[in-house]
């Protein structure tokens, strides 16, 4: 059973009916929390709407970045456990305000998003180990970027303007 406590269970069934169509597990090669998915997904299909249970002007680990200066803490706070992958079967449509399939999810996939594609400088950087070809090592923010490597990705649109003309052609939702 996942790490669900009652409070967000409450204010899920409040909000968009049932159960969240996840749950908070640990990673099995990290330890660290995860979310898996309870049901399939297609492509394009709304996972989740999310809002701001907080925003802040500075970027922490457990927010996102939805404008070029503003970064909210994710309400249902579950969505904060979605991890960071090269090749994610989730975007974060900040615009939106959902979580959207960009891959197909079968149930007990791990949720994951490209945190670039929201993030302008992440408050902690890492080295990422998914395996992806195209892993792009060093995950920091899209400032850290080389514009090449955010091709054909989907993008916020915040990151979209801020990377400006470098930016080529990148897919903003």
């Amino acid at each position: 059973m996942g790490m669900l406590d009652s409070t967000e269970s409450r204010s899920w069934v409040q909000g968009q009916g049932g159960a969240p169509p996840w749950e908070v597990l640990p990673h099995p090669r990290s330890g660290q929390q995860c979310l898996r998915s309870r049901r399939p997904f297609v492509v394009g299909e709304i996972l989740a709407r999310f809002s701001a249970a907080a925003t802040e002007d500075r970027p922490s680990r457990m927010t996102v970045q939805v404008s070029e200066h503003a970064h909210i803490a994710l309400a249902p706070p579950s969505l904060s456990f979605m991890n960071h992958a090269c090749e994610p079967n989730v975007h974060l449509d900040v615009e939106h305000r959902v979580a959207v399939a960009i891959a197909s999810i079968v149930a007990g996939d791990e949720l994951t998003f490209f945190y670039p594609s929201t993030e302008w400088m992440m408050a902690s950087p890492f080295d990422c180990h998914c395996g992806s070809p195209r892993c792009i090592g060093w995950i920091a923010g899209a400032s850290q970027v080389p514009p090449s490597l955010l091709r054909g990705r989907p993008l916020a649109p915040h990151i979209a303007r801020l990377l400006g003309p470098a930016a080529g052609r990148v897919h903003v939702p």
